[in-house]
């Protein structure tokens, strides 16, 4: 089949788009104007509740409704979540309280649950397996590549227009990512396939499973759940650093606060590099067990030099090459995943695994600082993230050889 590179960069913008929705609204939580239309003065309980309260709605749906995308066409299922989000942004900027404003977040976590899974499931159907890395790394850089631009434009827009127009901008940018997407994925067409397959004349030699029992294997399938397993530590690896990075920097290097700002994008920066050349190198031996098993094992080391050297170079040098290490595996994980499992239950197990992932992931910021807190040292947070890595290359290792 010809191969298409508009379909990840139109998964891309949409990923940006829906980090953009995500993480914005911690932009306005210091604004008073804010604030006070949600009847509400600085308490960052119940303003952090808005971010919690998305991430688990977020994480719930992703493990329990992204099965919809093996029943729907994933294309057609992606273009009305998309709106779905316009409207709801849109319903943010009229907000008027704190009730309203937190049943939309729920109700947004809800609606871009999906959306990992539903670009898995594109991709699969769309690329070869030795284009995979690829095709998944370019529609996943849209995830730090939104997290950096989230916050400036919305403080942009916050400083010269209020905090509605915030909302109302990201609900009009929708409308043209709507049409990037429905043009890039113009040629993809899942749907007919499962069909097809569906209707196949099944024989003792080729016997064609339903889609109830694909699920049933799914959930049956050690593979499968060793790779969840591995996510899970991949994940708190990235929370935890997206958490406690500059804090670290800060207070357990001693770097000076003016030094962090441009110092502390350096490991994002090396962190993107590490996702191309993860990609294409991967697509190339096409081992993605053994990919993935380096990427987290040489985090982990260069987590550990982080701990044991000191000056302020040498530590962003080895932050950097942490993260560096971290981001090779980022596209190969999904290839993984794709390896492991029926392409005919892709929402299913990519639903499963980005929603567990991202679940366990996000307490990883809650746990460390529980451990800083405790300990009174801010390596043991560090340490934490190490000791998590390494069991996820551990639970790994089975795959290793055969995939």
């Amino acid at each position: 089949m010809p191969v298409r590179w508009s379909i990840p960069l139109a998964l891309f913008a949409c990923v940006v788009l829906a980090f953009f929705d995500k993480i914005s609204i911690a932009a306005l939580f210091s604004d008073t104007e804010f604030q006070n239309a949600l009847g509400l003065s600085f308490d960052p309980t119940l303003l952090g509740l808005l971010m919690t309260a998305f991430l688990l709605s977020y994480g719930i749906s992703s493990m329990f409704l992204s099965s919809i995308g093996d029943y729907i066409e994933p294309k057609k299922l992606l273009i009305w979540m998309m709106c779905v989000w316009c409207m709801l942004m849109v319903c943010m900027g009229f907000a008027n309280s704190y009730r309203t404003m937190m049943m939309l977040r729920i109700m947004l976590g809800i609606a871009e649950g999906p959306l990992f899974s539903l670009a898995f499931a594109i991709v699969r159907h769309s690329f070869p397996q030795r284009l995979q890395a690829r095709a998944t790394m370019l529609w996943l850089l849209g995830t730090p590549i939104g997290a950096a631009l989230g916050f400036p434009v919305t403080l942009f827009i916050l400083h010269h227009f209020g905090w509605r127009w915030t909302f109302f901008a990201m609900a009009a940018l929708t409308i043209p990512v709507i049409f990037i997407v429905i043009y890039g994925l113009r040629h993809v067409n899942v749907t007919p396939k499962l069909k097809a397959a569906q209707l196949a004349k099944s024989t003792p030699e080729n016997p064609v499973l339903s889609r109830k029992q694909e699920r049933q294997e799914l959930y049956k399938s050690w593979q499968f759940w060793l790779i969840c397993i591995f996510n899970i530590a991949f994940l708190t690896y990235l929370w935890g650093i997206n958490g406690w990075l500059p804090s670290y920097l800060i207070k357990g290097k001693g770097i000076h606060l003016e030094q962090v700002g441009y110092l502390s994008s350096l490991p994002f920066i090396a962190m993107l590099l590490g996702e191309g050349i993860g990609a294409y190198v991967s697509d190339r031996l096409d081992r993605r067990a053994m990919s993935c098993f380096i990427s987290l094992l040489g985090a982990s080391a260069g987590l550990v030099l982080v701990l044991y050297i000191e000056g302020t170079y040498q530590v962003i040098a080895a932050m950097a090459f942490s993260t560096f290490m971290w981001g090779i595996g980022a596209p190969n994980v999904f290839a993984l995943l794709a390896k492991v499992t029926s392409a005919r239950v892709s929402a299913t197990a990519g639903g499963i695994f980005n929603g567990l992932g991202n679940f366990a992931g996000a307490l990883a910021p809650v746990v460390m600082g529980m451990l800083i807190a405790a300990s009174g040292n801010m390596d043991v947070g560090l340490l934490f993230l190490v000791i998590v890595a390494v069991t996820g290359c551990v639970v790994l290792l089975p795959l290793v050889k055969r995939y």
